[in-house]
C-alpha cells in the first residue's frame, strides 16, 4: 500500500460553540478525563515543542502531571535540552492528541518553572526506581553507551539508599496558555476546531476553518 492511501474518516462527534465551557482549561479539563476513562493508551502524553538559540524547533513527548487555573505542568531535568531552550526563549507549545475520540488540543503559552517546593514534594511522590533514573541520566548528554546509566544508577542506589534527595537538576515548569485549540475529526476532512485566544484577560472563541 502506497502511504498517500492511507486514510481514516472521521466521524466519532462534532464541535457545537454552545457546548463548550467559557474557560478553555475547563473544557480541557473535561476532554482529558474522557481521554483518560477511554481506550488512550497514553492520555496525559504531551508534544512539547520549543525555539533554539538559533531559531530551529525542537518537539519531544513529555507527560502531563497537572493541571491548575494557572496552566499545565510537567516535569524534566533542568540540564537537559528543552531547559536550555526554555531558558532561551519561553514561549512553548503542547499538544495533546486522543486518536480513539478523534481529538485534538493544541496550546500555546509561556513557560516557568515551578516553586522548588512543588517539584520536591512532586519528586518525593515518583517510585523510587524514578527518583533515581533522574540522578542516573545526564540528560540529553552524548553516552558511549546504555551501560553508563546502568552504573549510574547502581550508584545512586547504594549512595541513598532509602531516602533519595531531588536532584537540584530537577523540577517542573508550568505552562501558562494563551491560546487553546480544540480540533474534532469530523467526515471529508470538514474538521472542526474551535480556538480560544487571551485577549485583555479574557477568552475570546472563534471557529476556524479546517
Amino acid at each position: 500500500m502506497m502511504l498517500r492511501d492511507i486514510r481514516k474518516n472521521y466521524q466519532h462527534g462534532i464541535l457545537n460553540e454552545r457546548d463548550m465551557a467559557g474557560n478553555p482549561l475547563e473544557q480541557f479539563n473535561k476532554w482529558l478525563r474522557e481521554a483518560i476513562d477511554g481506550d488512550e493508551l497514553e492520555p496525559t502524553a504531551m508534544s512539547l515543542s520549543t525555539v533554539d538559540q538559533h531559531g530551529q524547533p525542537h518537539s519531544r513527548m513529555v507527560l502531563l502531571k497537572e493541571v491548575t487555573n494557572e496552566g499545565l505542568v510537567f516535569y524534566t531535568n533542568y540540564a537537559g535540552h528543552k531547559a536550555a531552550q526554555i531558558a532561551e526563549n519561553n514561549h512553548v507549545a503542547l499538544l495533546f492528541f486522543w486518536q480513539s475520540l478523534e481529538r485534538e488540543v493544541r496550546i500555546e503559552g509561556v513557560a516557568r518553572k515551578v516553586d522548588e517546593a512543588i517539584s520536591t514534594q512532586y519528586f518525593h511522590s515518583r517510585p523510587t526506581e524514578s527518583q533515581l533514573g533522574a540522578w542516573a541520566s545526564p540528560q540529553s548528554q552524548i553516552i558511549t553507551s546504555h551501560d553508563v546509566l546502568d552504573v549510574q544508577f547502581r550508584y545512586y542506589k547504594e549512595k541513598f539508599g532509602d531516602t533519595i534527595p531531588k536532584p537540584p537538576h530537577w523540577g517542573g515548569y508550568i505552562v501558562s496558555p494563551v491560546t487553546f485549540e480544540f480540533w474534532q475529526g469530523r467526515p471529508n476532512r470538514l474538521h472542526d476546531r474551535l480556538l480560544y485566544e487571551l485577549i485583555e484577560n479574557k477568552w475570546i472563541m472563534s471557529r476556524l476553518a479546517p
